[in-house]
C-alpha cells in the first residue's frame, strides 16, 4: 500500500478538501458527484485507486451548491462504496462535521439514535476508519468497532484568541451549558483564565432559557465556548445574561458554524462582539458579515492524514503544548466554493 494518500471530495465542503490536499502536496482525485434527472445521487470515480490509501472528505451538512444534509450523507456513502468496489486498500471517511450527532441517545420513547445509524451505514459501505472533529458527544466513538480519530479545533481557536490578546485574568471562559464544562475547562487552562458556567433548560428542541450563571464574569471579557452553533438563539440569550452580570464584552468560539434558519441575523443583532468558527462547514459570504471570523483547520486534518498514512500517532498532535499547525491559522476572508 502506497504511503501517498489519495484525497476525494463530495460537494458539501470542496474548498476544505482542496486546502487539505494542497497542504499534503497532492491533488483532489477526479470524481463525478452529481444527480440523475430523477434526483438520485450519481457517483463515478475517475482515477485508479487499486491498492491505495484513500480519504473521502465530506462534512454531513448543507452544500454550497444548495444540496441538503441528506444529499451530503448519500454522496459520502456512495463514494465509499464505489472506492471499495474499485479495490482501494483502505478507505477512511474524513467527516469534519459529523451530522446527525445531536441524537446520540434516546431521551424519550420511540426516538431513533441517528448517530448510530450513520455509524452503521459507514461500516456497511466499507469505511475502515473515521476522522472527524469535535464530536457533539464523545461517546459516539463507541458506535464504531473501527478506529476513530476525534480531532480538536481548540489549538487553532486558542491561537487566534491569544493573537487577539484574549487570555489571562482579563477574560473568563464560559460554558453555555453543563454538558460543555469539560471543553470550557480545557480552553480556560490553555488561555490561563477563569471559568464560568451558564445553566439553562430546553422547553423544546432548539429553544433554551437561561436559568443561572455560576462564576465571576464582572468586569471581564467573556469567551463563550461551544462545539457548534445551530440556531444562535442559545448563544444570544446567554450573551445577554452574561452582559447583565457585568461582563464588558462577549466573544464566542465554536468548532462548527451550522447557522440554521435565521441564525446569522440573530447573532448579528446580538450583543456578541465576534463569532469565531472554523471551516468544517462552508460559509461562503463571510466577507459581508464583519462579526464573523472563520479559521482554517485544514492543516490539522492534513497532519492527521499524513500520520495515519505513515502509521504514526495522531494523538501526539494534541499532547502538551504541541500545536497542530506549523504556521498561524489564518482567518479566511472568503471561502471558495
Amino acid at each position: 500500500m502506497s504511503h501517498t494518500p489519495l484525497i476525494f471530495s463530495g460537494n458539501s465542503n470542496p474548498a476544505l478538501a482542496e486546502e487539505i490536499a494542497k497542504r499534503l502536496k497532492v491533488h483532489v482525485g477526479k470524481s463525478l458527484v452529481s444527480k440523475f434527472k430523477n434526483e438520485e445521487t450519481r457517483v463515478e470515480i475517475g482515477e485508479n485507486v487499486r491498492g491505495s490509501e484513500v480519504f473521502v472528505v465530506q462534512s454531513i451538512c448543507k452544500s454550497p451548491n444548495g444540496n441538503g444534509v441528506n444529499d451530503a450523507l448519500m454522496e459520502l456513502l456512495l463514494m465509499i462504496d464505489a472506492l471499495r468496489r474499485a479495490s482501494a486498500a483502505r478507505i477512511t471517511a474524513v467527516i469534519p462535521y459529523y451530522g446527525y450527532a445531536k441524537q446520540d441517545k434516546k431521551t424519550k420513547g420511540r426516538e431513533p439514535i441517528s448517530a448510530k445509524v450513520v455509524a452503521n451505514l459507514l461500516k456497511v459501505t466499507g469505511a475502515k476508519r473515521l476522522v472527524t472533529m469535535d464530536l457533539h458527544a464523545a461517546q459516539i466513538q463507541g458506535f464504531y468497532d473501527t478506529p476513530v480519530d476525534n480531532l480538536l479545533a481548540m489549538p487553532t481557536l486558542c491561537d487566534y484568541l491569544k493573537r487577539e490578546g484574549l487570555k489571562g485574568n482579563e477574560i473568563v471562559v464560559v460554558s453555555p451549558d453543563a454538558g460543555g464544562v469539560h471543553r470550557a475547562e480545557l480552553f480556560a487552562k490553555r488561555l490561563e483564565s477563569t471559568l464560568a458556567i451558564v445553566f439553562k433548560r430546553r422547553p423544546e428542541p432548539d429553544v433554551s432559557e437561561v436559568t443561572d450563571i455560576v462564576g465571576d464574569v464582572q468586569g471581564k471579557i467573556a469567551v463563550v465556548v461551544d462545539d457548534m452553533i445551530s440556531t444562535g438563539g442559545t448563544l444570544a440569550k446567554a450573551a445577554e445574561a452574561i452582559k447583565a452580570r457585568g461582563a464588558t464584552k462577549v466573544y464566542t468560539v465554536a468548532s462548527h458554524g451550522i447557522f440554521a434558519g435565521d441564525a446569522v441575523n440573530v447573532l448579528e443583532k446580538s450583543v456578541i462582539e465576534k463569532i469565531i468558527i472554523t471551516n468544517t462547514i462552508p460559509f461562503g459570504d463571510i466577507k459581508t458579515h464583519p462579526k464573523f471570523v472563520q479559521l482554517s483547520i485544514a492543516q490539522t486534518f492534513a497532519d492527521a492524514i499524513s500520520r495515519i498514512t505513515t502509521n504514526r500517532s495522531v494523538s501526539e498532535l494534541f499532547n502538551g503544548d504541541e500545536t497542530v499547525t506549523n504556521e498561524p491559522s489564518p482567518a479566511l476572508e472568503t471561502v471558495t466554493v
